[in-house]
């Protein structure tokens, strides 16, 4: 797992000598060797996290396209753009209002993107829906924001929701993110359920 050029810019202090757009640019070719050395070294499954691509738009909604994400997307993309086509890409974003940019997210090329999900009902999939996204999708099936472990149906109950808003072959069962947060008895717990959970529903369809 890798963090991407836009958000590695937006959480830095950026050169001032150059543009952002440079910066993120620069910043996206490094992050390419390294994706490249991990493909080299027979890692199928990359992931380059964008959990801050939000942060940047402009405020004026007419400017987002043409100072904005005009470039950053194209510098996510400039990342993975020489994998091999069997080399899967995947994308996280964090808690935020990025549905007003769905177009813009599948336009990342990524082929799956996990997000948080759990504490907002799964409202994020009917926009997802409505606008025809064509990613892959992994929204969380639990908040982590706690140590209490799921309860035995409790994730079950809720892929059962999801796989009623996205085709079964287009999605994949994870938590929130943020397990660093969290002890490693109470993450071992709540993993193996997600786990059992995931293969009851395979076994379901």
């Amino acid at each position: 797992m890798l963090t991407g050029p836009v958000t590695i810019l937006n959480w830095s202090f950026p050169r001032e000598d150059i543009s952002i757009k440079d910066s993120t640019l620069q910043i996206a070719l490094a992050i390419k060797d390294e994706v490249l050395d991990l493909e080299a070294a027979g890692v199928k499954i990359i992931q380059i996290d964008e959990a801050a691509l939000r942060e940047k738009l402009p405020l004026r909604r007419s400017d987002w396209y043409e100072d904005y994400l005009d470039w950053a997307i194209p510098a996510f993309r400039l990342v993975h753009s020489t994998v091999a086509p069997d080399t899967q890409i995947h994308t996280h974003m964090c808690y935020s209002e990025f549905t007003d940019i769905i177009p813009a997210i599948d336009n990342m090329d990524a082929d799956v993107i996990s997000f948080e999900a759990s504490r907002s009902n799964l409202e994020i999939l009917d926009e997802l829906k409505a606008k025809n996204f064509q990613t892959e999708v992994g929204p969380g099936v639990y908040d982590i924001h706690s140590p209490r472990v799921p309860n035995e149906g409790e994730i079950d109950h809720t892929i059962d929701a999801i796989l009623a808003k996205v085709p079964s072959k287009k999605v994949w069962i994870n938590p929130d993110c943020g397990l660093k947060t969290r002890g490693i008895p109470e993450t071992k717990e709540s993993l193996i359920r997600l786990v059992e959970a995931a293969k009851a529903a395979r076994e379901k369809l």
